[in-house]
């Protein structure tokens, strides 16, 4: 009996040991976006060598910096300003990690270990590689169907169905149940005029564009793989009306070292090189339009608002290739500033609609939407 007891304990022992040492060696949550700037003992990449971190700063300076290091720079941080001309003055993306996970990934760095390291298929430790069959599906495109689609044919059917019956009807009588003709009709009449219903109801609006761009960009593999912050491609989406499209200098950051694409290789990223050495800006072709008589800031909608960039745009983060998913119409506007609850209490931007603020901490309001705070006047979007 102690000794079934005894090898119940050791084997509980090494069982902990081994997950343990698995958990150690995986990468924490929010590593991947580390890696495509940083290596651990391996030398400088675009961003300095991670090996010995903890050593050369105290956490909470850690803590800090990793979250929004160019907080730091503006605010005059000495050791922060050294690193950022160190390392050519390229900017590190601010992060909306917790503390707990920042620390996660400290304690990663501090034990790793190249032999034990958790890799993804086919990848190098530390390196975020393409799953296998990534590359075929990407190469795909995005292929589905937003929007009323193509209805010219059916338009171009029902039209000559519509003519030859009436045709028919009055001169060569070819078919002599009146009914027949009379059926075809009314078909086609219903048929062509709900198509010119649609289509007139879809002028001027995109959905389902998706136009080629100069430079293969997949969002898959940037947003998705590589868990780069929308923010930091376009970084004016929190203080401009526009998101902006990033310059051939915000590219440069990563593609001075990363040359080679796992999925179009050399070709595409050599286009970005290109316009950088012939300082030539690239003609990035813009997915979502608005009418000129339509008031649009994302700043009021991502700052203020705390919107996501999918909610209007959809996952971005699995297209290979923008399209345009949602109509963009006034009437799914007013919906979604219908349906909106607005995060009131914690979001200081709206404090100053005092009686709200009052009404949701007596309890006699659960919820303030856009609507509630003017967000369907005319003047807000057609002033």
């Amino acid at each position: 009996m102690r000794h079934r007891i005894l090898g119940l304990i050791l084997t509980l022992i090494v069982l902990s040991y081994t997950v343990s040492s698995f958990t150690q060696n995986q990468q924490p949550p929010g590593f991947a976006t580390c890696v495509a700037c940083h290596t651990i003992g391996k030398g400088k990449l675009i961003g300095p060598d991670l090996k010995g971190v903890n050593d050369r700063h105290d956490e909470a300076w850690l803590l800090s910096f990793i979250r929004s290091s160019q907080t730091m720079i503006k605010n005059g941080d000495p050791v922060a300003v050294k690193l950022f001309e160190e390392n050519n003055k390229i900017p590190m993306p601010d992060n909306n990690l917790t503390d707990d996970q920042i620390r996660g990934i400290l304690t990663y760095i501090r034990n790793y270990d190249e032999a034990a390291v958790v890799t993804t298929e086919g990848g190098k430790p530390g390196e975020v590689s393409v799953p296998s069959g990534e590359v075929e599906s990407s190469l795909k495109m995005h292929k589905r169907i937003y929007g009323p689609g193509s209805t010219q044919i059916t338009f171009i059917i029902f039209l000559v169905l519509f003519f030859l019956s009436v045709i028919d009807l009055a001169f060569t009588k070819l078919i002599r149940a009146k009914f027949i003709h009379i059926v075809i009709i009314l078909v086609s009449v219903f048929v062509v005029g709900e198509i010119v219903y649609v289509e007139a109801k879809e002028l001027g609006r995109q959905q389902g564009y998706a136009p080629d761009q100069p430079v293969w960009f997949s969002h898959k593999v940037h947003a998705a793989q590589n868990q780069i912050n929308c923010l930091y491609c376009h970084s004016t989406a929190m203080e401009s009306k526009t998101a902006g499209f990033p310059s051939t200098s915000v590219c440069m950051n990563c593609h001075n070292v990363v040359k080679k694409g796992k999925i179009t290789g050399e070709v595409e990223i050599a286009k970005v090189l290109d316009s950088w050495n012939t300082k030539k800006p690239i003609e990035w072709v813009r997915v979502h339009n608005l009418p000129d008589h339509v008031w649009f800031s994302h700043a009021q909608h991502v700052n203020a608002g705390k919107r996501q960039c999918q909610e209007c745009h959809g996952k971005v983060e699995e297209m290979d290739k923008i399209v345009q998913v949602e109509n963009l119409g006034m009437g799914w506007c007013v919906n979604c500033h219908r349906n909106t609850h607005i995060q009131f209490t914690e979001n200081p931007f709206y404090r100053e609609f005092a009686t709200f603020d009052e009404e949701i901490k007596s309890g006699s309001r659960k919820s303030v939407t856009v609507d509630d705070i003017g967000g369907n006047n005319c003047q807000l979007c057609h002033y």
